[in-house]
């Protein structure tokens, strides 16, 4: 049998070397694919039956020419992706522009057509969209968040234009994460943690609630696949009951509506196993105790039936206090609307019931999605749509202030969170803010000079804290004071995006002008020490050395030397290297062990037989510690801070203080782990780390925690148990951890104990 011949794509033609039946099976899978396709132009032409379908077809036929021969990680033609992409966008009911452009999106990034190439075929806009939702991949970055920081960042500028951007976006990551299995596990969990952190989020925010939902509960099974599992074990276990008492409760509120002519339809569901997750964290109970595990949802033609509708569930079983929610009068910040209330039904079954009318339940599952228009080649977006987009627009705004990746990612994160509390000022406007937010973020939120000259809060006529709590239906009013200045102490209790940007702004200005300062100070002081002229440094020379620095000014630098990130001695020697090297070599020879030279030695030495095998990036002669506010461990990633008379301090990543942005990005700096005395020995350094474990109060459970810990080879430094709410036990042990994947072992071990509830590291040994 001949050899298959590769054709002149560089794709080789197997059907050549296969037998009949092979090239049955592929000849029945491309004809799966056509139809398919047909299917989907059906679908288009049934949703908009005066659109054209052409610009499909044409996009159709250019992928599949150019993603010939190549194939997903699962194997199968990787065609069948962007056909996946453009009929969720189908689905959506989106023209024929935003379909096409669904089927084009990867073109730019995995085959060799270009953005240009892309416009002159398919014209700007199509163009335009596929630049927006491309990934930049021909620039190098320093890590993975400046990746990802960017790629977000540019595709956030390209929604603000074009909405379609990012719905094209969220489809492509749904397939993908509908396909996830096929990857590798570290590639895995990284793509799902960012489709928790950025893209569910993200739906959200744009009230699509479908998306959302599905990317959650698909990303949390990659995760936390333990936790996925026991939460969905547990519903599961309670489903026959629960499907049997919903259909009761389903008929019995169907005759009470026709019985009072109140028209809608009744549908229940079970609640999403991530959104159970999420409330068994948040409350630390069981599954047990999450009231709306089950729901009934009422869809009525009109507002008035849904009160009406309200009316008639509390009549039929005892309303639970505190739990009737009206987002109908007061929508959420994605303009949701419905009525929520719980229920006691018979044995003590408690379930949520959600009215609304059948507008209100599109936009609830659609979002920004439901009422976008394409029209004349431009996108008409609605008055309320363009409220959703705001804060897109806002957090563009704010983003040009925010040079650091890490900060505009943490930033993101907290704008795109999903609780909000809706307070009032003293003339009724209402005003929203984050769980948790206190007035400090009210009144950042009323407007930035009223935030920065805060100086107390009156809540429902009572001064009260700036740190305290705001609840829904507070009345606030701020109390102000011209010239005062907002404090560093705010950012630990402010919780909205736009409250901790202005306060860390104003603060990173203040500290950035005391910086120069003290670095100019510092450069004179050596210039002086070495009998250099202050007239042989101007700032033409200081702007040209920023540049070989990385730096874009002259200021740049200097902020740099006050902050210790740069030597006021290099620098020295850089600018008048003649001048300073002779003094220098006259220090070196009367004192040879004495002075920087011996300091640099002594710091080396400490380093190389300190516990900790940490440094900064390229050198090895600068004092390093890990932070004890989190205690990063090896195989973590982690960020080092600049700190006046300490060194360098150590965080993890995920740390609160660097998530919350405590620190100026100008002191941040590049660490790395590198390996210590008695790892170059062979023997794995041990870091402690204290890990707290809610479980059963039962007999034995200890025992079985403590086998598990030790049959990874672990040492077990202490041990401490005490009672918790609700029945359980809360046992805290410190280990002794090699790095990350030593600690997760341990983790997951004790993850699958029965009984055992949660497992989290503590951040402070």
């Amino acid at each position: 049998m001949a050899a298959p011949q590769p054709n002149p794509n560089g794709i080789t033609d197997m059907r050549s070397a296969a037998s009949a039946s092979a090239s049955q099976r592929i000849s029945t899978s491309e004809s799966a694919i056509a139809q398919r396709f047909e299917q989907l132009i059906q679908q288009v032409c049934e949703h908009r039956p005066t659109e054209n379908p052409e610009p499909i077809r044409k996009a159709w036929d250019f992928c599949v020419r150019f993603h010939e021969g190549q194939r997903r990680a699962s194997g199968e033609p990787y065609i069948i992706h962007p056909l996946e992409v453009a009929e969720v966008l189908a689905e959506m009911k989106l023209d024929a522009t935003a379909i096409a452009a669904g089927l084009l999106h990867d073109a730019v990034e995995d085959t060799p057509v270009t953005t240009d190439e892309i416009a002159a075929e398919f014209g700007e806009q199509v163009a335009h969209i596929v630049e927006g939702v491309t990934k930049i991949d021909k620039i190098q970055f320093a890590n993975r968040e400046d990746r990802q920081a960017e790629n977000v960042r540019k595709m956030l500028l390209a929604m603000v234009s074009d909405v379609r951007v990012v719905l094209i976006k969220l489809a492509d990551r749904l397939h993908n994460m509908r396909t996830l299995e096929h990857l590798k596990p570290e590639r895995r969990e990284a793509i799902a943690r960012e489709t928790l952190d950025i893209y569910a989020p993200l739906a959200h925010r744009l009230g699509m609630g479908k998306v959302r939902g599905e990317l959650e509960d698909l990303a949390f099974r990659y995760t936390d696949p333990v936790s996925y599992q026991q939460v969905a074990e547990a519903v599961e276990a309670r489903r026959a009951d629960g499907e049997q008492f919903m259909a009761q409760v389903e008929e019995t509120i169907r005759e009470q509506l026709r019985e009072h002519n109140v028209q809608a339809r009744v549908e229940w569901r079970i609640k999403r196993l991530y959104s159970i997750w999420q409330k068994l964290q948040k409350s630390q109970i069981g599954v047990d105790q999450v009231f709306d595990l089950l729901a009934i949802r009422i869809v009525t033609e009109t507002k008035t039936d849904c009160y009406a509708a309200l009316g008639l569930i509390h009549m039929l079983w005892r309303p639970v206090p505190g739990r009737v929610k009206d987002f109908i009068a007061i929508p959420r910040a994605n303009l949701y609307q419905s009525l929520h209330t719980t229920v006691m039904g018979e044995n003590g079954h408690q379930f949520e019931v959600q009215i609304r009318t059948e507008e209100m339940h599109k936009i609830a599952e659609e979002g920004i999605a439901a009422h976008w228009k394409y029209k004349a080649g431009e996108s008409v977006i609605s008055a309320r749509d363009e409220q959703r987009l705001a804060w897109v627009r806002q957090l563009v705004d704010w983003q040009r202030e925010m040079t650091d990746p890490n900060e505009f990612l943490s930033s993101l994160k907290m704008d795109l969170y999903p609780e909000e509390v809706y307070t009032f000022t003293p003339r009724g406007k209402v005003v929203i803010v984050p769980a948790d937010g206190t007035p400090v973020d009210f009144a950042y939120t009323v407007h930035t000079e009223v935030g920065h000259t805060c100086v107390g809060a009156k809540v429902n006529g009572r001064m009260v804290p700036l740190r305290t709590k705001l609840r829904n239906g507070d009345i606030v009013e701020i109390v102000t004071q011209n010239g005062h200045t907002p404090s560093r102490d705010w950012l630990t209790f402010a919780k909205s995006p736009r409250a901790r940007n202005k306060i860390k702004h104003w603060l990173n200005e203040n500290q950035r002008l005391r910086a120069m300062e003290v670095g100019r100070k510092l450069l004179e002081r050596e210039a002086r020490k070495f009998k250099v002229p202050m007239n042989r440094i101007d700032d033409t020379d200081l702007a040209r050395l920023a540049g070989e620095y990385g730096l874009a000014t002259a200021a740049d630098l200097l902020v740099g030397i006050g902050f210790g990130k740069q030597s006021a001695r290099q620098i020295l020697n850089r600018l008048a290297p003649e001048l300073t090297l002779a003094t220098t070599a006259e220090e070196t020879e009367e004192t040879p062990e004495t002075g920087a030279a011996a300091m640099s030695e002594a710091v080396r030495r400490l380093h190389l037989t300190g516990s900790d095998s940490l440094q900064v990036e390229g050198q090895n002669d600068l004092l390093v510690y890990r932070a004890r506010c989190c205690n990063p461990i090896r195989g973590e990633e982690i960020v080092g801070y600049v700190t006046r008379g300490k060194g360098v301090a150590v965080h993890a990543r995920s740390c609160p203080n660097v998530q919350n942005l405590l620190y100026e990005s100008d002191r941040r700096i590049a660490v790395e782990w590198a390996p210590t005395a008695s790892e170059v020995a062979g023997r794995a350094q041990r870091y402690p780390v204290r890990i707290t474990v809610h479980c059963d109060d039962r007999s034995g459970m200890l025992k079985e925690m403590t086998a598990i810990i030790s049959s990874d080879d672990t040492n077990i430094r202490a041990v401490e148990t005490r009672d918790g709410a609700n029945g359980e036990a809360i046992v805290e042990f410190v280990v002794e951890a090699e790095d990350v994947r030593h600690l997760n072992r341990m983790v997951t071990g004790l993850r699958r104990l029965p009984g055992v509830r949660e497992v989290q590291r503590a951040q402070k040994v």
